[in-house]
């Protein structure tokens, strides 16, 4: 179990950024994207070393439903139809302490495959 949970967690109106706060009073505003991007689902990590995924296209994508998970989670769906991350309050914590940095490391991900953090046009 964490020492630390939760005690306020709001989607911001435009459904772009999840504000957290823990009993320990640290609070981060998470956006939406890197919530999506960095994802805990398989879909995104994968089922083990090497398997993950690196999602592009998904600056705009919103938050549209958060629905608790026991005690020690939350469940995001997203407009895109992602819904299957489980996001632990030690995993929440994790992005309001280094997703700066994990989401540098993402957009790197991204430069180095030729993808966007846009969605691309479909040729037609």
């Amino acid at each position: 179990m964490s020492d630390f949970w939760p005690t306020q967690i709001k989607v911001a109106k435009d459904r772009q950024r999840l504000t957290v706060a823990f009993n320990d009073d640290a609070a981060y505003e998470l956006s939406a994207e890197m919530l999506r991007v960095l994802s805990p689902s398989a879909e995104v990590k994968g089922h083990g070393p090497g398997q993950e995924v690196t999602v592009p296209g998904k600056r705009n994508v919103a938050i549209i439903a958060v629905q608790p998970t026991g005690n020690y989670a939350i469940r995001i769906g997203f407009d895109d139809g992602h819904d299957t991350g489980i996001y632990t309050w030690t995993y929440l914590r994790e992005l309001g302490e280094r997703g700066g940095e994990m989401f540098a490391d993402y957009e790197a991900q991204l430069s180095a495959k030729g993808m966007s953090r846009d969605v691309s046009s479909k040729p037609r």
